[in-house]
């Protein structure tokens, strides 16, 4: 396929993982990190959920809770989900308001990211978040 997207057949990534805190989740990841709610659902055969956009609807997160309980904890350090700013100055705003919630930045499990000007974050699940102040590519 190479580097040609357009022969891909797929036309939408969802990343989903369920967690006990989803109203805390989801402020984090929106009113925090700024990402945008795209859909929220409830009562589907004992599920609830809202998915988020990164930033739009082709590549989203999904977090579910379950009337029965979901496991939230995240199982390591090491399970990230990294975004790329435009710039540092944007990601600083992303750390500013996260810090207004009280959330701090942790150490990186792995020294890179905190060498290439990146930030660590637990989301209210203890899953990491890292921001980064540049794309890669």
């Amino acid at each position: 396929m190479g580097a040609d997207n357009d022969a891909w057949p797929v036309a939408q990534v969802r990343i989903a993982r369920p967690t006990d805190q989803l109203d805390e989740v989801v402020r984090f990841y929106v009113d925090g990190l700024g990402l945008r709610e795209i859909f929220r659902f409830a009562d589907h055969d004992g599920y609830a959920g809202v998915m988020v956009g990164l930033p739009g609807v082709g590549y989203h997160l999904e977090f579910t809770t379950q009337v029965n309980g979901s496991p939230g904890a995240a199982p390591s350090a090491e399970n990230l989900l990294v975004l790329y700013f435009s710039d540092a100055a944007r990601m600083s705003e992303a750390a500013r308001r996260l810090a207004e919630f009280g959330v701090e930045p942790v150490e990186a499990e792995n020294p890179y990211w905190t060498a290439n000007g990146g930030l660590t974050f637990p989301d209210p699940d203890g899953w990491r978040v890292v921001l980064m102040p540049e794309p890669v590519f």
